[in-house]
């Protein structure tokens, strides 16, 4: 057992309600467990079961638009909460736009993308903002500890920030909880069960992946799609005129979705991880994801395949049937949140200097 820290997680919405959300999250619970002094600064508490050995201050919400001028009311919250209640030894983590951390985790790609657009794009109020706002959060001298979370952030920060290379750290990549297992078995040739989870269906390619298992079920008429995460009735459209069969699911606990499942299809057009990704890999469901995933890092040739989304929907569904036929198919991965809290344990070790 690692001396206790007293560490303040920063997060606006705490609790499992989005991906970055979840990271804290997971952790939150995973450090306290380990025994540490867990304390959560946040504008609304989301979580549904009581966490009494987690110290969570609600500071109220903020007027969520303009969103940098919802980052910056935010941040002036926290700042003023520190002031009255910090102590010395405390470790401030922050997930968010803010200004008094140490340590800051990157879940997103950097707004300093902008930099490559035309210059009239940079021009605006919003624009201006936000660069500043990302700039105090890496930039700021107080800052000694920058996370990504995955390998495709820390390139970016890397190309966009070279400054803070020094401050960089290895990526720490969401874990993964108990999934359950998908049994053993042999695709027919002419079916299969594909899966595509994604709340944001839009970034998350669900208009492509049609395109993809209609021209798979070409070669596997039996095919069955199954769609969690977005709503039916706002998906529904998208699937008139198909000929395969198909499953919305809507908002489910996907923890058991996986065992059903023979492959997973995630042609995302911007997703900066990807936890459903790695989940599947948990459960031991190969998957077929763009390689603009953050995990695509994870993605190993004995794990399935990374395409470019400029690939071909015929090669899409090939790399797709290839996988189907396959026999003896033994996908195994594992990184739970365990071990993304012990990551940042040793980091904030070093913040002590333990």
């Amino acid at each position: 057992m690692t001396k206790p820290l007293i560490i303040l997680q920063i997060c606006r919405r705490f609790g499992p309600v989005g991906g970055m959300e979840r990271y804290v999250w997971e952790i939150t619970r995973e450090l306290s467990a380990m025994g540490h002094e867990v304390h959560v600064l946040c504008e609304v508490n989301l979580c549904t079961e009581a966490l009494p050995s987690i110290f969570i201050h609600e500071l109220g919400t903020v007027r969520p638009t303009p969103r940098w001028l919802a980052h910056i009311r935010f941040s002036q919250r926290i700042h003023t909460w520190l002031e009255e209640n910090r102590v010395s030894e405390m470790i401030i983590h922050s997930h968010e736009r803010t200004q008094d951390h140490q340590i800051t985790t990157f879940h997103g790609p950097p707004f300093a993308k902008i930099r490559d657009f035309s210059w009239w794009k940079r021009l605006s109020l919003r624009a201006k903002m936000n660069l500043w706002l990302e700039g105090r959060e890496l930039c700021n001298p107080q800052v000694q500890i920058i996370v990504p979370n995955s390998m495709q952030i820390s390139q970016q920060l890397k190309h966009y920030y070279p400054t803070i290379n020094q401050q960089l750290t290895t990526p720490i990549m969401p874990g993964v909880g108990n999934i359950l297992q998908r049994p053993t078995r042999h695709t027919a040739p002419n079916n299969g069960t594909i899966g595509f989870v994604g709340k944001e269906w839009k970034r998350k390619g669900l208009v492509m992946a049609i395109d993809i298992v209609s021209e798979l079920a070409k070669q596997r008429p039996n095919l069955h799609f199954m769609v969690a995460g977005c709503d039916p009735q706002e998906a529904a459209p998208l699937f008139k005129h198909v000929s395969f069969d198909f499953t919305l699911l809507g908002r489910v606990d996907t923890s058991s979705l996986y065992q059903q499942l023979d492959i997973l299809l995630h042609p995302a057009k911007n997703e900066p991880f990807g936890m459903v990704i790695t989940e599947a890999l948990s459960a031991g469901v190969p998957v077929i994801i763009s390689d603009v995933c953050g995990a695509s890092s994870e993605v190993s040739a004995q794990h399935g395949r990374s395409l470019s989304l400029t690939s071909s929907i015929e090669t899409w569904a090939e790399e797709m049937h290839q996988w189907l036929s396959k026999k003896n198919v033994h996908v195994q991965y594992q990184h739970s949140w365990h071990d993304t809290a012990m990551a940042y344990v040793k980091e904030y070790q070093k913040l002590k200097g333990l």
